[in-house]
């Protein structure tokens, strides 16, 4: 079963390699998708593939890299139709066949 999921991490997020290691997680896993700095400090990721490996990265999200502290991990599972309802822009839905940071 194949799962997409919206996620926002805040705590100290940004300037510790959070982006790279969860690029680097999630091509482990064999997912698409990509991953970026928000204004607010946070960083926000769309995610795609098995859900059971998807599942797998969101685990991983909840604590980072080593030098990360993450104080709150939000997550949203979609579908194609809830997702329309997110307000996310095809750029924001169109994924290359890797992941990647924007």
């Amino acid at each position: 079963m194949q799962g997409l999921t919206q996620l926002k991490i805040s705590g100290r997020v940004q300037g510790v390699f959070y982006r790279q290691s969860t690029k680097r997680k999630a091509q482990e896993l064999g997912l698409r998708g990509w991953v970026r700095n928000k204004a607010d400090g946070s960083v926000e990721a769309l995610v795609a593939g098995p859900r059971a490996d998807v599942a797998a990265l969101v685990a991983w999200c909840k604590h980072g890299p080593p030098s990360a502290k993450v104080e709150a991990l939000e997550v949203k599972w979609l579908d194609g139709n809830a997702a329309e309802g997110e307000n996310l822009s095809e750029y924001e839905l169109k994924f290359s066949e890797k992941f990647e940071i924007r």
